[in-house]
């Protein structure tokens, strides 16, 4: 994979689909534990789903991307969002973005699309999470288990050059006390794109509430909510998601 330096860290991403285009591509944001890898090739479903490039990259701390140096600040998604996308997004000469993001890669999309500029086209969440849910603190804690007991280090480890501290940096944020306040409504009606909500009814992370508040704030939403459906829609139930993502953006046009 290509490196690019972003807000001073050394960040992989690659481009999916048959052309590089940047006017309009599709951009990635994975989520907590996530990479680039981790998509396995959802992307390039995406890409030929939706006749779009897409663009894919492991954030600060994951995947091949440089290791976190430290822990993380209860501002570490304003700042993903506000400062290393856009700068990552400006040496890539992408304009005009649909950005897809899922669990915690969907708030930042979310950040960014309220506050950052240029605006973007749209905006597509998979497992959004707009506050803290003590339903999503216990699964967090349950990871942190299985992380010191279970097979999850070694399987984590296939996607992360430095596993623990990817996975230390994203579990030890969540559980930290004054994490327990984070909230991103306030910042919602600020959202003049179109987006897309997409919410597993069976998510072990997040309640259908998250996409709610959404709704409660932002005009231009479409939802989707899928029975049977855990935390991760693209993995549980890729035909339906990749099906509402095409015409969700076809009615873009």
């Amino acid at each position: 994979m290509p490196f690019i330096t972003a807000r001073g860290r050394r960040l992989e991403y690659a481009w999916f689909g048959p052309t590089e285009a940047t006017t309009r591509p599709i951009v990635m944001l994975h989520e907590g534990l996530g990479s680039l890898t981790q998509w396995k090739d959802f992307p390039e479903q995406l890409a030929a789903a939706t006749q779009r490039p897409v663009l894919a990259y492991s954030r600060y701390g994951y995947g091949a991307s440089e290791p976190l140096a430290g822990s993380l600040g209860v501002d570490f998604m304003h700042i993903e969002a506000l400062e290393t996308l856009p700068q990552l997004l400006y040496a890539l000469d992408v304009r005009e973005p649909v950005l897809f993001g899922h669990s915690q890669g969907a708030s930042m999309a979310l950040i960014h699309a309220a506050r950052a500029r240029p605006p973007v086209t749209a905006v597509v969440v998979m497992a959004p999470l707009v506050f803290v849910e003590t339903y999503g603190l216990d699964s967090i804690r349950q990871a942190r288990l299985a992380f010191l007991e279970t097979d999850l280090r070694e399987k984590l480890a296939r996607y992360h050059d430095d596993v623990e501290s990817a996975f230390w940096g994203w579990n030890d944020i969540w559980l930290n006390a004054d994490f327990a306040t984070w909230n991103i409504e306030a910042l919602l009606a600020e959202i003049a794109c179109p987006v897309l909500a997409i919410q597993g009814l069976e998510d072990e992370y997040g309640t259908i509430e998250q996409i709610n508040r959404i709704a409660r704030a932002v005009p231009q939403l479409s939802r989707l909510e899928l029975p049977e459906c855990g935390h991760s829609p693209h993995r549980d139930q890729p035909e339906t998601v990749l099906a509402a993502v095409t015409s969700f953006l076809a009615n873009l046009r």
